[in-house]
C-alpha cells in the first residue's frame, strides 16, 4: 500500500481516536425526566401572567424573593434582614430603623421559612412572615406593597430557625428556638452545665387582625432541646401545635455524634388554647426582657423603633396540661399537619420510615394518661397510643412533607434526592421521582392549609452540580418544578434562585393582584419633609445640618442647583416623587455617598443623608431609566470651605446666577 495513504488512514484513525476522548473527557449534559410537554406546561406566553406567586426564602441572604410559577420566573427580591443598595433599604433615612435590634444596628440575617397569613385556615393574601435565625427576629411583609412592614425581636432565644409559622385565623405567629441558652439571672454558666441552665422558648406572636401589628403575647419555657419545624392545628385540632424536636440527649458539643444516641426525640403537641386559659386566670409571669420592635408607616414613609422591657411565661413543667412529647424517630425535620388536621407526620431524618400521628389517638392517650412517664417535668404519650401508622421503606433522609387536596402528601428525601407520593390514610407509597440534587424542602401550592390548590410541588435543592452553566466554584441556587395534576409527577422546569431558597410557600396570584398597591397617592403623603409640588421645594439650614426638600418628576429634579453648603454639614435630602402613574419610581444618588442610592416610588418621599468631606461642586442624578431624557435628569451642589461665608441658595432652570436667590 502507497505509504500516503497508509499515513492519511493512521491520521483518521488517530483523528477519531481523539475525538472520541474528548467527548469522553466532555463533561456530559445534565440528564432529564422532563416529558415532552414539559416546555408547554411550564410556559407563560408574553403579556400572560403566572398562575402563583411562589415567596422562597433567601437563606443566608436575608431577604425574600418572589417568583411566578409554573414560569419560575424571578419578579423581585424583597429586602427583609439585609440591607440592599438596590432599593435603599437599611440606608436612607425612613428605613434604618427597620434594623434596630437590642444588639445595636444588625445589617443582616438568615430566613429561612416564609409563611403566608390564613383566614380559616385558608391563604387570604394578606402577609408574608419570615425568620430571622440569627439575632432571632420575625418580620411581617405587606403583600399589597412586597414591603417589609414590622420586625419584631425575640427574647430569650438563641437561635429563630423554628419560625415563623401561623394558627389557622393568624391569631399567632409562633417560633421555637434552635439553640437552647441559659438565661435570666444565671447567663455566665459553664457550657457543661447545659441540662441544669440551658432552657429553650416557644414565642407566642399575637397578630392584629386588621392592621397586622406584632406583640410578644406570651412565651412557653421549655427543656433545652432543639427545635426544628412546625404546624398548626386545624378544624378538629385547632388550638394545638405541634413542633418537630432534637438533641433530647442535651449535647453541647459535636451534636452530630452525640446528639444521635437516642432510638427516638420527640414531636411536641402544644395546647395554646389551654395556655391562654391561664394567662386569663393570671397564672402567667411577667420577667424582663429586652428586644426591638420596629414597625414601618405607610402614611409617613418612616420606620421607628421602640425597645419593649418584659415579657409574659407560662412554665409547663407546671402547668402540665399545656405541652405533650411524643416519641419520634430520630432527628425529626419537618412536623406538618395534613389539610383535614387530624394526622401529624413526623420526618425522621434518620430514621427509614415516616410515622404519622392521630390527633383523635393523642387526645384519647391524654385523657387515658397513657404515658410513658417524663420528659423534664413534660409528660410523654407512649409512642404507639398516638400513631396512626408508619410509612415503610419510602426513602432516605425525609425532611419535609405537604399534601394535595385528594389525601396525599409529598415528602422530600435528603438523602435518596427525591420526591416520594403517598396517601395519608392508607400509608401506600403512589409515586417517586428523582431530584437533582440533595433536595431539603419542597412546596404544594396551599400545601400547609386546609384547601391546597395543588398542581404542582417544587424542590429546593441544597446541591446544583451540572444544571446550570458553571460560574466558578459556587454554582446557582436549584429549584424545580413537578407537575402533579395526574398520577405520576413529572419534572416539567429547573429554575435558579438567588440565596439559599430554603422554603417557600406559593399562592394564587387572583388573591393578590387585585389588592396591589400601584402607588402612593401624593395627597395621603404625612412624611414630615414631603414636598407635595415643586411650590414646595426649598432648602433650609438648621445648624450644621441642611434638609433639601426635592423633588423628582421626568425628567428634572428641583432643585437641581445648590450653593452654600459648607465642608462638616450634614446634609438630608428628602426627595419626593411627584409622579403618580405606576411604575414610574425615581432614584436618587451623589457623588461620593457613603451608603447607597435611594429608589422612591410615585407618591413617596424618602431621604439620603450626605456628610461632604472635601470642598467641590459634586454632581447626583436619577439612577433608575425613568424617560428619554432621563440622563438629563442630574443637579449640582457647591461644597465650600467650613466656617465660609457663601450664602445658602437654590434653584432649578435658573442660569443667571444674580437671579439664583430662590433660597435664603
Amino acid at each position: 500500500m502507497d505509504k500516503k495513504i497508509i499515513l492519511r488512514s493512521l491520521l483518521v484513525v488517530a483523528t477519531l481516536v481523539g475525538i472520541t476522548v474528548l467527548q469522553m473527557c466532555k463533561p456530559q449534559a445534565p440528564a432529564s425526566v422532563s416529558g415532552s410537554d414539559a416546555a408547554v406546561k411550564a410556559y407563560v406566553p408574553p403579556g400572560q401572567y403566572d398562575e402563583f406567586y411562589n415567596l422562597v426564602s433567601g437563606g443566608f441572604s436575608g431577604q425574600m424573593s418572589v417568583y411566578g410559577l409554573p414560569s419560575g420566573r424571578l419578579f423581585r427580591v424583597i429586602p427583609v434582614f439585609s440591607e440592599d443598595p438596590t432599593t435603599g433599604y437599611g440606608y436612607s433615612e425612613e428605613t434604618k430603623a427597620m434594623l434596630n435590634t437590642s444588639h445595636g444596628y444588625v445589617p443582616w440575617d438568615d430566613l429561612h421559612h416564609p409563611a403566608i397569613s390564613t383566614t380559616n385556615g385558608e391563604h387570604d393574601g394578606r402577609w408574608v412572615f419570615g425568620n430571622a435565625n440569627n439575632t432571632p427576629r420575625v418580620a411581617r411583609i405587606d403583600l399589597k406593597t412586597f414591603r417589609t412592614s414590622e420586625i419584631i425581636e425575640l427574647p430569650n432565644s438563641g437561635g429563630n430557625h423554628s419560625s415563623p409559622f401561623i394558627t389557622e385565623n393568624t391569631e399567632y405567629v409562633v417560633a421555637g428556638t434552635r439553640f437552647s441558652v441559659p438565661v435570666g439571672d444565671k447567663t455566665d454558666v459553664p457550657i457543661s452545665t447545659f441540662k441544669e441552665n440551658f432552657k429553650g422558648y416557644i414565642s407566642f406572636i399575637s397578630v392584629d387582625p386588621k392592621d397586622g401589628k406584632m406583640n410578644i403575647a406570651f412565651q412557653l419555657k421549655t427543656p433545652g432541646v432543639s427545635f426544628d419545624l412546625a404546624r398548626a392545628g386545624k378544624g378538629p385540632s385547632h388550638g394545638w401545635f405541634f413542633f418537630s424536636c432534637y438533641n433530647t440527649e442535651q449535647a453541647y458539643t459535636l451534636l452530630e455524634v452525640n446528639a444521635s444516641q437516642k432510638d427516638k426525640d420527640f414531636i411536641m403537641a402544644v395546647n395554646w388554647k389551654k395556655a391562654e386559659e391561664y394567662i386569663a386566670q393570671g397564672k402567667g409571669e411577667k420577667v424582663k426582657a429586652r428586644y426591638a420592635r420596629n414597625r414601618y408607616d405607610e402614611s409617613t414613609h418612616t420606620a421607628t423603633s421602640e425597645m419593649l422591657t418584659e415579657v409574659l411565661q407560662l412554665d409547663p413543667a407546671v402547668l402540665k396540661d399545656i405541652i405533650y412529647f411524643i416519641p419520634c424517630p430520630k432527628s425529626p425535620h419537618g412536623c406538618d399537619t395534613d389539610p383535614s388536621g387530624e394526622y401529624i407526620v413526623g420526618s425522621g431524618k434518620l430514621a427509614a420510615l415516616i410515622p404519622v400521628f392521630s390527633f383523635t389517638k393523642i387526645q384519647q392517650a391524654i385523657a387515658n394518661k397513657d404515658f410513658e412517664g417524663e420528659f423534664a417535668g413534660i409528660p410523654v404519650i407512649k409512642y404507639e397510643s398516638a400513631l396512626h401508622g408508619e410509612v415503610k421503606k419510602p426513602g432516605l433522609g425525609p425532611l419535609h412533607t405537604e399534601f394535595d387536596a385528594n389525601g396525599n402528601a409529598y415528602t422530600s428525601f435528603f438523602v435518596s434526592s427525591e420526591i416520594v407520593k403517598w396517601n395519608v390514610k392508607s400509608l401506600e407509597v403512589l409515586d417517586r421521582v428523582p431530584t437533582y440534587y440533595s433536595i431539603g424542602h419542597l412546596c404544594v401550592p396551599g400545601g400547609p392549609t386546609r384547601k391546597p390548590h395543588g398542581k404542582y410541588v417544587i424542590a429546593y435543592n441544597k446541591i446544583t452540580k451540572d444544571r446550570y452553566l458553571p460560574t466558578g466554584p459556587e454554582l446557582t441556587q436549584s429549584a424545580q418544578i413537578y407537575d402533579i395534576t395526574g398520577d405520576k409527577m413529572k419534572l416539567i422546569l429547573d429554575f435558579p434562585t438567588i440565596g439559599e431558597p430554603h422554603y417557600a410557600e406559593a399562592i394564587p396570584a387572583s388573591l393578590i393582584m387585585p389588592q396591589s398597591t400601584k402607588i402612593f397617592k401624593i395627597e395621603e403623603n404625612n412624611h414630615p419633609y414631603v414636598a407635595k409640588g415643586e411650590g414646595q421645594a426649598k432648602v433650609e439650614r438648621k445648624g450644621n445640618e441642611v434638609h433639601v426638600y426635592m423633588t423628582a418628576i421626568r425628567s428634572h429634579l428641583t432643585p437641581d442647583n445648590i450653593e452654600g453648603v459648607r465642608v462638616g454639614d450634614e446634609v438630608y435630602f428628602h426627595v419626593t416623587n411627584l409622579e403618580q402613574d405606576w411604575d414610574v419610581p425615581h432614584g436618587f444618588a451623589i457623588k461620593g455617598a457613603a451608603n447607597a442610592e435611594l429608589l422612591i416610588m410615585p407618591g413617596e418621599t424618602a431621604t439620603l443623608k450626605w456628610k461632604p468631606l472635601s470642598v467641590g461642586v459634586y454632581p447626583f442624578y436619577c439612577t433608575d431609566f425613568c424617560s428619554a431624557l432621563h440622563q438629563e435628569m442630574q443637579g449640582y451642589i457647591r461644597i465650600s470651605p467650613a466656617g465660609s461665608n457663601v450664602p445658602l441658595k437654590y434653584s432649578t432652570g435658573k442660569t443667571d446666577d444674580t437671579a439664583a436667590g430662590a433660597g435664603r
